[in-house]
């Protein structure tokens, strides 16, 4: 099918104003040809992204503004106006106002994609203390929208060379031992194997999970998890025919030779998977939040007030974050198509997604 055809509209919210979100948004929408692949819709205003274009050399970019997300027309940059005021913006500093307006762009985004106006979300990074307000009480982007979608939300760091999850997500290093349990375990696995079917196409995904301590406790040397906790998730998951592997030592498994031998691996906490991540696939990380009712993905850097205004922000991982999510969308649909007719038989791995899609 032609990219022409049934464009999928692609919502983006425009994170902290001060940071580099509206930056990477303009960059990655100024390559050429990219709208003959989706209908992008900027949640913010015309006046925000008309005044930062400048900043970036983009002065043939040009933005369609619009009031009702019904209005957005294939072939333009869409700009649904939140603001018809002028925006203060203070690079490189946290204020009250960007906050508001991060949030702003955040809810009305979200908005549209509950109600189904748009296909998929993309989010600018947030400053996750400046957002906080009576409407927004969340850690980040992923516990905020698992409050607003149906299903349990998995945040799921991806690319295509490695694809990380977590058992525990944002919460402080002390908390990390007396959260994880036997059944989160098994939870978070689940989640991982459902998303790498149903949004990655692979029928039979195989997992890595590490272990919580040194050397995987060294048979309880150096702590008890493994034994008491790991070790009996994992042999219930394989029980139930998950193709489940572990644990392994996290200061030796992320070598080539031993992660690419998995579809996705389940770390015990946030910097252990997140660290080995974004030391490996650089700008091509994207954050995906799996396991609900829509989709959404991001970037996986933050809003780097330290760049910010200076026209130094790299968009690549922005542009993976609308790519990859246009390729979930496809891939989900597939599934359903498939899944819906038990008759039909097919190898999901060999399903081809990307076809319309350019190489990054």
């Amino acid at each position: 099918m032609s990219a022409k055809h049934n464009k999928i509209k692609v919502g983006i919210s425009v994170g902290d104003t001060n940071g580099i979100g509206v930056e990477v948004i303009i960059k990655a929408l100024a390559e050429k040809d990219i709208l003959e692949f989706f209908t992008p819709i900027i949640f913010g205003s015309t006046k925000l992204l008309s005044y930062q274009k400048n900043l970036y050399n983009q002065p043939n970019l040009f933005f369609q503004g619009i009031f009702k997300v019904s209005e957005a027309v294939d072939g333009k940059i869409n700009v649904f106006n939140l603001w018809k005021e002028n925006i203060n913006i203070d690079f490189g500093k946290a204020t009250e106002e960007s906050g508001k307006m991060a949030f702003e762009s955040l809810e009305a985004a979200t908005a549209a994609l509950k109600n189904n106006d748009i296909d998929v979300l993309i989010t600018a990074p947030i400053n996750k203390d400046n957002i906080q307000s009576d409407k927004f009480k969340f850690p980040g982007h992923t516990e905020y929208l698992a409050h607003q979608l149906d299903g349990e939300a998995l945040m799921f760091m991806i690319s295509d060379e490695l694809k990380v999850a977590l058992v525990t997500q944002h919460i402080p290093l002390q908390e990390v031992v007396s959260s994880i349990s036997k059944e989160l375990i098994i939870k978070k696995a689940l989640q991982v194997s459902k998303s790498l079917k149903e949004d990655f196409g692979i029928s039979k995904p195989k997992i890595a999970i590490l272990g919580l301590n040194p050397h995987a406790g060294d048979n309880g040397l150096l702590g008890k998890e493994e034994i008491e906790i790991i070790i009996p998730a994992i042999e219930k998951l394989k029980a139930d025919k998950n193709l489940v592997f572990g644990p392994y030592s996290p200061d030796s498994f992320f070598v080539p030779n031993i992660y690419k031998n998995f579809d996705a691996v389940l770390a015990m906490y946030h910097d252990q998977g997140l660290i080995p991540f974004k030391t490996i696939v650089f700008e091509e990380g994207v954050n995906f939040t799996a396991n609900l009712s829509q989709i959404r993905t991001s970037p996986d850097h933050g809003v780097a007030y330290n760049i910010a205004g200076k026209n130094q922000a790299d968009e690549t991982s922005f542009k993976e974050a609308i790519f990859k999510a246009i390729e979930i969308y496809k891939y989900r649909k597939l599934y359903k198509e498939l899944t819906a007719n038990v008759l039909k038989k097919s190898n999901l791995k060999e399903i081809e997604v990307e076809e319309d899609l350019p190489i990054s």
